[in-house]
């Protein structure tokens, strides 16, 4: 299986994964004070829904294009923006903003992205789609190496997306070490159970 996200983009498991992120962060600026986004495998920002990699696979058929015309929550009015974002005619999706877009079309003025992608190619789109975006980093490295270098974040609030490609034998070893070490250097900040229920609520709606 080719996981390189351009063949899965607006997938059913992209759906829920996206609205998740959005609910979240949405639930941290219910603070005025700032607060830093970690996506350690951010991939290349956007994708077309019509693309030869996209059309091999059409799992937008099962996932975003499943939602088109329907009356979704208010919960999800923050996820359906930006996907709209991107779409001049939101009922025919194109395109689909993976988590970098999803998040920086969320944030304040005061708050920080920072984004690490691995793949050359995909790290240098990723830089071009934030050309001179003050408020995101973009870096070509490794996933797990990132969480070493960004945490802890100045800002002390945040959120951490980690979502490998799991395309090696050893990825769920490498995401554990990465946790234990992510929560070493961020363990003075206590997991919001309450953010993370009302995310998972919104959802069972």
């Amino acid at each position: 299986m080719n996981y390189r996200h351009a063949y899965h983009a607006g997938s059913f498991a992209d759906v829920f994964k996206h609205a998740v992120l959005a609910l979240l962060i949405e639930a941290l600026k219910r603070k005025d004070t700032p607060f830093c986004a970690i996506d350690t495998h951010a991939g290349i920002g956007r994708y077309d829904l019509e693309s030869v990699e996209a059309s091999k696979t059409n799992e937008a058929d099962t996932g975003i294009r499943k939602l088109t015309g329907l009356t979704l929550p208010p919960e999800l009015a923050a996820y359906a923006g930006a996907v709209a974002a991107l779409n001049p005619d939101p009922s025919v999706p194109r395109w689909y903003p993976g988590s970098p877009l999803i998040v920086r079309h969320l944030l304040r003025p005061q708050d920080r992205l920072l984004l690490a992608e691995l793949h050359p190619a995909d790290a240098a789109q990723l830089a071009t789609e934030f050309h001179r975006d003050p408020q995101t980093l973009v870096r070509h490295m490794d996933g797990y190496v990132a969480l070493k270098a960004f945490l802890p974040p100045a800002e002390r609030r945040g959120v951490v997306l980690i979502d490998p490609p799991f395309e090696v034998t050893d990825e769920f070893a490498l995401l554990q070490k990465g946790l234990t070490d992510a929560w070493r250097r961020w363990g003075n900040v206590p997991f919001d159970v309450e953010i993370g229920r009302q995310a998972l609520l919104a959802l069972s709606r």
